[in-house]
């Protein structure tokens, strides 16, 4: 029975919210790390915004990939066991129909309504019931590696666009200061929206994404200063 609130589930945003989020974050604290790390070098205002800009095309690119071999491992994974879940309903169909029933009754049906509910589940599509009850793969589920990819690359570009406008707007005194201070506010937007979006605590989620962009800032500018181009 389908439920009947919906819209209060949030399983079904897993997959490309996960690829969202990751892309988001990893796009604000990689890219503004950079970005401070050079400032904190003294570097000049154009290299700031050239090594920001080069960084995000990079970066973007790089989540794509990696998100997308991730992503299509998963989802071979996923091609062959349906292919021999479709291969045993060929050969053997009355030890597979056995099988569902079994996995209905460990769930706590009764042997009799147990096999009821596998004959007519499999007369309606018995490889959609094996790979939903056996293998636990929905099609709201399901790996898509090409969405994946998409939704990773295009959230990293969002985030990284965030310190590099942050760098472009700043004077130059003050770029290290301007993109360490919005950088933190992106994080603690993005995981306060993620855990909303997600149904957990909105604080936690924020403050526990803001603390490790903290570190971030902190360490790309002792880095930065290291490495100062104007000592």
């Amino acid at each position: 029975m389908a439920s009947r609130n919906p819209g209060l589930h949030r399983s079904h945003r897993a997959g490309w919210l996960r690829a969202a989020v990751l892309g988001a974050n990893d796009g604000i604290v990689s890219v503004a790390g950079v970005v401070v790390g050079i400032a904190a070098a003294s570097a000049s205002h154009e290299t700031v915004l050239a090594t920001g800009v080069a960084a995000t095309v990079a970066g973007a690119f790089s989540m794509a990939a990696g998100e997308y071999v991730s992503v299509k491992s998963q989802a071979d994974t996923e091609a062959a066991d349906l292919d021999i879940e479709r291969r045993e309903l060929r050969e053997d169909p009355q030890a597979e129909l056995e099988e569902l029933a079994a996995i209905y009754r460990q769930r706590g049906l009764e042997p009799e309504l147990a096999r009821t509910v596998a004959e007519q589940l499999t007369r309606h599509d018995a490889l959609a019931a094996h790979a939903r009850d056996e293998l636990g793969i929905t099609e709201e589920l399901r790996a898509r590696p090409v969405q994946a990819a998409m939704s990773s690359a295009a959230a990293f570009c969002a985030g990284a666009a965030l310190p590099v406008l942050a760098a472009l707007l700043a004077p130059r005194a003050y770029v290290e200061v301007v993109v360490s201070a919005a950088t933190v506010a992106g994080l603690l937007i993005s995981g306060a929206a993620a855990a909303k979006l997600g149904g957990a605590p909105v604080l936690r989620g924020a403050l526990r994404v803001g603390f490790w962009g903290v570190l971030a800032m902190v360490a790309a500018s002792a880095v930065g200063r290291l490495f100062d181009v104007a000592a």
